[in-house]
């Protein structure tokens, strides 16, 4: 027997043993944009299913939250082919996530790039564990598109630094223990003048006020900060230097989103093709009776087919380089498009049972339909727009230039 045979015999055993009941077979945990969802962990998380933090107790502690990352830092310390092991028995019981995190999705890979031995030992760890949740600092009213024109600022004040501005956008600000934040240390230039810091959201002078969106949700928050004190040791990286982990992060950011990360997507657990079935109508051949919506979803399946196979190759291109590259800006803005175009046709699909609002005459997932549509709107412009990635893939995968 092989050794990563041998790896996948002890892996499906401890999944049987460890994994709880509940945690698996295929149901989803609801991960809606409104929903205190205990998923997210950190320290608001409320388990309203006990099983749920016994099986975010035992992957956090087995460090297979994040298999490949170095087990002095909590991680499962696993190779790239282990891990796809992992991931394989982990759907072979179609096993729930144990945590989702922006932690693990942004902030720890340029932690293990950037940090010091001290941030790694202190912070990764409690991401693995999903002790801490975290948001993520960027965008402000007057930066978005242009990130590098952001204004918060943080003077220095000896033994620690001062912060001052707001951001806008941040993703679960109410809800987050800590925040990774982009802010500007140095007035006299633009690039070179911002730093990157990690502060608790319960620091003084921190507030967070969620926004509301036209689907009824409020993922995203302004945030406010005033005065707010941070020690030094929490600067990651050279002062001046966060640009550039400011830009590893978002391509970290764009490949998560890529592999499916958007938020309220709404009617996930609807299949566009029984959906169409069961509310269209079959033809006498059993097929979708609609012809031209029965093209339309197929097309729309090819498509997305296609779609994740290229993100499963950019996947293990980025993992042989040690880290995403600008192709990454690629598979964003086709995940934006491909998700509108689903969550649009699912709306067509369900009829006037897609219009739902609320109310008894409307199943869950068809008012998730309406919401989910509305919420894709979002998806290009989330994590960088759609305009703004076609201008990276341009100079950076096209090696194109600007027109003289």
């Amino acid at each position: 027997m092989s050794d990563l045979e041998a790896f996948r015999t002890e892996t499906r055993a401890w999944l049987e043993a460890n994994c709880p009941p509940s945690m698996r077979g295929g149901a989803d945990i609801a991960v809606t944009d409104d929903d205190d969802n205990s998923i997210w962990g950190g320290r608001k998380a409320q388990f309203k299913n006990p099983e749920q933090k016994l099986w975010l107790d035992r992957m956090g502690a087995k460090g297979w939250t994040a298999p490949t990352w170095p087990k002095e830092y909590g991680g499962g310390g696993l190779s790239n082919a282990e891990a796809r092991v992992l991931q394989q028995e982990l759907g072979r019981i179609k096993a729930r996530p144990a945590l989702m995190s922006f932690g693990l999705w942004m902030l720890g890979p340029v932690l293990l790039e950037y940090a010091t031995e001290e941030q790694k030992k202190r912070f990764l760890p409690q991401i693995v564990k999903g002790e801490i949740r975290w948001c993520q600092g960027y965008s402000e009213p007057g930066a978005g598109s242009d990130l590098a024109g952001l204004r918060t600022q943080a003077v220095d004040k000896g033994d620690h630094y001062l912060i001052n501005g707001s951001k806008i956008w941040t993703s679960y600000a109410d809800r987050a223990d800590w925040i990774f934040c982009l802010v500007r240390t140095d007035n006299t230039k633009k690039h070179e003048g911002i730093s990157f810091m990690l502060f608790d959201m319960t620091s003084p002078g921190v507030e967070a006020r969620p926004i509301n969106l036209i689907n009824g949700q409020s993922p995203f928050c302004e945030t406010f900060f005033t005065d707010v004190k941070v020690p030094k040791a929490q600067l990651v990286g050279k002062l001046n230097g966060g640009w550039d982990i400011a830009k590893r992060l978002l391509q970290y950011e764009r490949q998560n989103i890529s592999s499916g990360g958007f938020g309220g997507g709404g009617g996930q657990g609807y299949d566009l093709e029984h959906a169409a079935l069961d509310y269209v109508g079959k033809s006498n051949a059993g097929k979708i009776a609609d012809a031209d919506l029965r093209q339309r979803i197929t097309t729309h399946k090819m498509e997305a087919r296609a779609f994740a196979m290229t993100v499963r190759r950019i996947e293990e291109e980025s993992k042989a380089s040690k880290g995403p590259s600008p192709a990454v800006s690629i598979i964003k803005y086709a995940a934006a498009k491909t998700n509108q175009e689903r969550t649009e046709l699912m709306v067509e699909v369900l009829g006037t049972q897609g219009l739902g609002w609320e109310g008894d005459t409307y199943k869950p997932g068809e008012i998730a339909a309406m919401r989910g549509m509305l919420r894709a709107k979002g998806n290009s412009i989330e994590g960088g727009t759609s305009e703004v990635n076609l201008n990276v893939i341009s100079k950076r995968v096209l090696g194109l230039n600007d027109a003289k």
